[in-house]
């Protein structure tokens, strides 16, 4: 009776691990296909903390970033519907004691912030992220030690279909939102977001206090002095200065926002995020490295801007050559304003981007691949659904993603299914005529 029950015990356990994993891999392949070039820009932060630069800049980030949501996606598919029982637990095993010590690492050094495992969905500290892998390490080792118990949601005839088409459209997806941007934006850079709003602390809630440390040196010694305690010996040597979290208050999501007027100096932040006129911000964190395919619509657009009275700028974090070359390889002539490189990379995933603002509310984004043409701004911008945000709620975007996913799905196996049937139907004929000549 005590063995049965234990069996029964292992048999539940194995497979709650087992959903568990593979709702988490499912969404962590998810967000991460859903928004590859964010994926791309963690793997180069990843790569820089291990001094690695000269891997960054080529495909190998692009590769690294959508091999890592694919195999999490599909391992997810695979424990979710039992496919592949002795391999899928093996490979999620593995990964899990990669990632384990390797958050470990990324907890006590901490060069990166957070660890990106889930995208900008939910953004774990890195001693979270390092919890949640012990949990899921002591997963699959269940399910991996216990593989056997793992019990089939599809039968064999179909789950070669399922394997298959699952990887097809998180590639396709994947490309979708490369191409053109994110289905699913988390970012407080959304359609709809009022910056202004975003960028305010609300009433009652504290700052984020902030300390600045100096570091002086005297007689081979080194020693941090805060503002308080200033050393006055003129025999201590200056080294270097850091700041640290004195007291964690609330952080408005947007804290980074301010443009600079290149051919002025001038701060525009406030006149652009107050001004009741229509905004277009072309957003290009490096001039060297934006696709100017659609550059001749980019300046169509800013023909366009120019004519009705709007606004238009291209911010970016490039150098005056750059940006002189820019103008040189493009025709551009419009205007060119300064900001944070990490800011820009945050508001819109395409190099470039185009924003459309009014009193700093984002009403669309394009990517360089769907830009609007003469076409669509045929008329003031009053006239046009583009002077209005009107954008699907995430439970709308769920549904039809989901659609997308389950449907075609659904169909490919029915017809599967039923073509397997013909084939018995007619095996069955055959065997039945054979017998009748004997």
């Amino acid at each position: 009776m005590e063995n049965k029950f234990l069996h029964k015990a292992v048999v539940v356990w194995s497979n709650v691990c087992r959903f568990l994993l593979a709702v988490v891999f499912l969404f962590s392949g998810f967000v991460k296909a859903n928004d590859p070039l964010g994926t791309v820009y963690k793997v180069q932060d990843y790569l820089e903390a291990w001094g690695l630069q000269s891997l960054s800049a080529g495909y190998m980030p692009y590769l690294a970033a959508m091999l890592c949501a694919l195999l999490e996606f599909i391992l997810g598919i695979y424990l979710f519907f039992g496919i592949r029982r002795r391999v899928a637990p093996l490979l999620v095993l593995l990964v899990m004691s990669f990632m384990t010590p390797l958050t470990l690492w990324l907890a006590i050094a901490n060069p990166i912030s957070d660890c990106g495992c889930f995208g900008d969905a939910v953004v774990l500290t890195n001693w979270e992220t390092f919890f949640k892998n012990v949990v899921l390490l002591i997963a699959a080792i269940s399910v991996f030690k216990w593989r056997q118990y793992i019990f089939n949601l599809v039968t064999t005839k179909v789950d070669w279909l399922i394997s298959l088409y699952s990887i097809l459209f998180i590639i396709f997806f994947m490309l979708f939102c490369l191409r053109y941007l994110p289905v699913f934006d988390f970012r407080p850079y959304h359609v709809g977001a009022d910056i202004v709003k975003g960028m305010t602390i609300p009433e009652g809630e504290k700052p984020t206090v902030y300390e600045t440390l100096f570091i002086y040196s005297k007689d081979g010694k080194e020693q941090e002095f805060t503002i308080d305690n200033f050393p006055t010996d003129s025999t201590w040597i200056f080294v270097d200065s850091k700041t640290r979290v004195k007291e964690k208050g609330y952080e408005p999501p947007i804290h980074d926002f301010s443009i600079t007027s290149l051919e002025t100096g001038e701060d525009l932040t406030d006149d652009i995020l107050h001004s009741e006129q229509y905004t277009f911000l072309l957003v290009a964190p490096w001039l060297k490295q934006a696709d100017d395919s659609g550059m001749d619509l980019i300046n169509e657009v800013y023909d366009y801007s120019v004519e009705h009275g709007y606004r238009f700028l291209c911010l970016t974090a490039s150098s005056e050559q750059d940006i002189t070359d820019w103008q040189e390889n493009t025709g551009a002539e419009y205007p060119f304003a300064l900001m944070d490189e990490i800011t820009l990379k945050t508001m819109i995933r395409s190099t470039p981007g185009l924003i459309l603002l009014k009193k700093g509310v984002v009403l669309r984004k394009w990517s360089v691949s769907n830009l609007p043409d003469e076409y669509q701004l045929n008329a003031p911008l009053e006239k046009l659904p583009f002077s209005t945000w009107n954008p699907k709620t995430s439970v709308h975007k769920v549904v039809e993603v989901t659609g997308w996913f389950l449907g075609p799905l659904l169909l490919l196996t029915v017809v599967d299914l039923i073509w397997l049937r013909i084939k018995s139907r007619k095996k069955k004929k055959e065997k039945e005529n054979k017998k009748e000549t004997l």
